[in-house]
């Protein structure tokens, strides 16, 4: 039987997640009126707009309705990692769409933009809701190590976005390079899949000592990343000249590749120092 909770929409978690609903709708609705488009970016932030809409409305209903409580997933893990990558997807799309899409006279894609970092700022608020507390019994993903997990598998999404076959495949460093954003990225996904499928505990070891493995032979990896890839990416191979007046140019790919790798080992080394602090000084 369905019970109805009415709660949910008045807390101040519901209100922020309707203003979510109301800022991601505005934004794809005047994109959508402004005309489709084949461009990459443009896909992209259309789908993010879209999907946070359409996850956001789904939490709002499963909760309204109590029928949240009776799924065998850890809802509070689910809603807290999403609104995680939420945060992350419209950061990036309030980023690419005023970049390549909106002008001075584009009323509508300046209008878009701007509800667009409304919503991040509102998933942003959500985020910081729902996290543990210090002291606070949670999630694994409502904690600091958990939201790391969530960012580290977004950044190697953006670093897989971004990769060229043709050229990562001419070089065997570079392909070493692949191979770890693949494997961590494998870890992290999984870690995320077992906490809201609520599968740790038939982890045959204690998780956070798993955890704590996993993330120091990530950082180790991604430091051999850090030093490969630029150095066989951008030994011989300055910028283009034909990128000047390009606006998407094939070269800057690898720029941003090298600046998320450096993100993601800044992520993993958090992670690890969090997860030892936790594990052998708080635990």
């Amino acid at each position: 039987m369905v019970t109805l909770n009415v709660g949910t929409c008045v807390s101040p978690l519901g209100i922020v997640r309707i203003f979510e609903l109301i800022s991601t709708c505005i934004s794809f609705s005047l994109v959508a009126s402004v005309g489709h488009s084949t461009n990459t970016f443009w896909t992209w932030c259309m789908f993010t707009w879209c999907f946070c809409f359409c996850v956001t409305f789904l939490i709002l209903v499963l909760e309204f309705t109590s029928v949240s409580e009776k799924l065998p997933i850890s809802w509070d893990d689910f809603t807290t990692a999403f609104a995680m990558l939420a945060t992350l997807m419209l950061l990036s799309a309030s980023v690419i769409y005023p970049s390549f899409f909106a002008c001075s006279k584009c009323d509508r894609q300046i209008a878009a933009s701007v509800f667009s970092c409304l919503a991040f700022l509102l998933y942003a608020i959500e985020v910081g809701l729902t996290r543990a507390k210090p002291g606070e019994i949670s999630g694994f993903l409502a904690t600091v190590p958990g939201l790391l997990k969530v960012l580290e598998a977004f950044v190697a999404c953006i670093i897989f976005i971004c990769l060229n076959r043709n050229f990562y495949t001419r070089f065997p460093g570079l392909q070493w390079c692949v191979a770890v954003y693949s494997i961590c990225f494998i870890f992290a996904v999984l870690i995320i899949l077992c906490t809201i499928c609520r599968l740790l505990a038939l982890f045959p070891f204690r998780f956070d000592k798993v955890l704590i493995a996993i993330n120091v032979l990530a950082v180790l990896m991604y430091i051999t990343a850090v030093v490969i890839w630029p150095l066989y990416s951008f030994r011989n191979n300055p910028r283009p000249s034909f990128c000047v007046k390009n606006v998407r140019c094939p070269w800057d790919n690898l720029v941003v590749i090298t600046f998320m790798t450096c993100v993601n080992l800044i992520a993993y080394i958090v992670d690890t120092v969090y997860s030892f602090r936790l594990v052998f000084f708080m635990g």
